[in-house]
């Protein structure tokens, strides 16, 4: 047992000077994956800033229309809440696709966009792992790659970021909430994560100290038909191999609205702009959803054992896409 210190925030800018205080601090919310990698070796942290009690634990309606999660809202309460099942059904549905009916009871709206790879070599401190220890090596290149990135990977790292939460923000618009020793800022849940280029260890923009306090949905996807779908090696418990959220809004037989990202691609949930822009002013029909899938796919630099992520998530956008179309569109 490796020791460490504990402190437990009483506000968000008391958080933010424990941390500034304890070189080597982690926040902990739910734990479920912070705590998980200090059993393995992986995290070392100097002392726990402990954010869970702060008051960031509700869903509130904005006066725009838009709909903010506080960072410490669990997993399974926000599945759940009628808002967000009645206008954001993708939400939902990704959350409960992620992980356990016990850690989604634990799990924070926070701690879920900052989990951490699941990539074996990350994981295992007798591997090589440039994200762990950098300059290391990438042990999955040469190794088993099966679940690993297909878009946006570079010679430092391949592996996935696992969330399916955050996949349906991105597709949704969503931005987040940070709170800092600068003051506060937002950042779009597209371009929160980061692609590894050559730091693969940092995998988001957050700065050092940086809080996440709350997560905004904005009004405009509201009530517009949305799904998740996401394939996995069993029904549940489990990673995606490739998974995808998608929104879709039609008016005139015409696409006004789309929003795209697929999941287990990508260092990142991946946003599919090249397919939106194909899709924005075309009719619903499935021949251009599969063109437009194709066309963001092409990018696509599978490795030796995980080419069969392109085909899939490929079907999976269509398949969503279609259940979304008015019935007459395809």
């Amino acid at each position: 047992m490796k020791p460490f210190g504990y402190a437990r925030a009483a506000s968000v800018e008391e958080a933010a000077e424990l941390y500034a205080a304890h070189p080597g601090a982690r926040y902990l919310g739910g734990g479920t994956n912070l705590v998980d990698l200090m059993k393995l070796g992986v995290e070392e942290p100097s002392t726990l800033v402990d954010v869970s009690r702060l008051p960031l634990d509700t869903v509130d309606e904005l006066p725009d229309g838009s709909l903010r999660i506080g960072a410490t809202v669990r997993n399974s309460d926000l599945a759940a809440h009628p808002m967000v099942r009645d206008r954001y059904p993708a939400l939902s549905q990704a959350l409960l696709a992620g992980a356990s009916g016990q850690l989604r009871n634990a799990a924070t709206t926070g701690g879920n966009l900052l989990q951490r790879t699941r990539c074996p070599y990350f994981q295992d401190t007798d591997q090589p792992c440039n994200k762990r220890v950098p300059g290391s090596g990438c042990g999955a290149r040469d190794g088993v790659h099966r679940d690993h990135a297909v878009l946006g990977y570079s010679p430092q790292c391949i592996a996935t970021h696992p969330s399916d939460m955050a996949v349906a923000l991105a597709a949704l618009d969503a931005r987040v909430e940070l709170y800092g020793a600068d003051g506060s800022r937002t950042v779009p849940v597209a371009e929160f994560h980061r692609l590894p280029g050559d730091r693969p260890e940092q995998d988001t923009v957050i700065r050092p100290g940086e809080l996440i306090t709350g997560v905004v949905v904005p009004g405009a996807p509201a009530g517009l038909p949305s799904l998740y779908r996401k394939a996995r090696d069993r029904a549940s418990y489990a990673f995606a191999l490739a998974s995808v959220a998608a929104v879709l809004g039609v008016e005139g037989g015409v696409v006004r609205h789309v929003g795209i990202a697929f999941g287990g691609l990508a260092h990142r949930p991946w946003r599919a702009r090249l397919a939106e822009e194909a899709l924005l002013g075309a009719a619903p029909t499935t021949a251009a959803f599969e063109r437009a899938a194709d066309l963001e796919l092409a990018a696509a630099q599978p490795l030796r054992d995980n080419g069969y992520k392109v085909r899939l998530a490929r079907n999976l956008a269509v398949d969503a896409l279609q259940r979304l179309a008015p019935p007459t569109s395809t």
